[in-house]
């Protein structure tokens, strides 16, 4: 059975960072896009960013440029979203997520498996 696990949520002031990774246990990781997603409270899940199978193309949502950055260490199984200059409207719950792609997606629709969620809360 496919596991993702995500860690290195937390507690941050405004303007701090926090980097966020994903484990999985899928044996051919490489074989498949990830991406982050996140929902906060009463609010529906939303994209905040994709990577493609090795890594080579990445895309991000609006509110996020600039400030997050995807990655990921497929000899690791990793992937991992490092977020600086956090703001309040950062908090959720973020999950990691992967496809059966070489591409990534802004869909949540299209993912396969998904991690149980990381709290991450930025106060003002």
């Amino acid at each position: 059975q496919v596991q993702l696990v995500e860690s290195g949520g937390g507690l941050v002031q405004a303007g701090g960072s926090l980097r966020l990774s994903c484990v999985s246990s899928i044996g051919t990781f490489i074989s498949y896009a990830a991406g982050w997603f996140r929902q906060a409270p009463g609010k529906e899940r939303e994209f905040v960013a994709t990577i493609s199978y090795n890594g080579a193309r990445f895309d991000y949502a609006d509110s996020v440029k600039g400030r997050f950055t995807i990655s990921r260490d497929n000899a690791k199984n990793t992937l991992y979203l490092q977020m600086n200059s956090l703001k309040p409207e950062d908090t959720a719950v973020y999950y990691c997520a992967v496809r059966r792609s070489w591409s990534g997606s802004y869909d949540s629709k299209e993912y396969d498996y998904w991690g149980q969620g990381t709290q991450v809360t930025v106060s003002s």
